[in-house]
């Protein structure tokens, strides 16, 4: 089975906001800010899995739909950690840029589903 563009860049992204994770409880003993981006920041990637399975067209575009809130969500505690001090400038840019990345893939996902829903 061919894995979406979607699917290889979430996946990839879980990958790095798990690094960013485990720096923050290492080295700041930060966990909860790195619980809430870790759940959010892996959980993308879940849903684009999940959609990946759907068995209606509205499960795929729920599915997908989560999968982007998720991306706000993520971009949320990247921001707030910015602000605090515990992620570098450089590392927050980069994150943020993958994931509004992918939120737009996403976004623009469920306009195409739900277009051709409506025609």
């Amino acid at each position: 089975m061919r894995k979406s563009i979607a699917y290889e860049k979430a996946f990839n992204f879980a990958f790095e906001i798990i690094k960013i994770c485990k720096e923050l409880k290492d080295v700041y003993k930060e966990y909860d800010l790195a619980r809430q981006l870790q759940k959010s920041g892996t959980s993308i990637g879940a849903n684009i899995a999940e959609a990946n399975g759907a068995i209606s067209e509205a499960d795929f575009s729920n599915k997908i739909s989560i999968a982007y809130k998720e991306t706000l969500e993520t971009k949320y505690w990247l921001d707030l950690l910015l602000k605090v001090g515990l992620v570098e400038d450089n590392k927050h840019s980069t994150l943020y840029n993958l994931a509004d990345e992918l939120g737009k893939i996403l976004f623009s996902i469920l306009k195409t589903t739900r277009l051709n829903k409506n025609n």
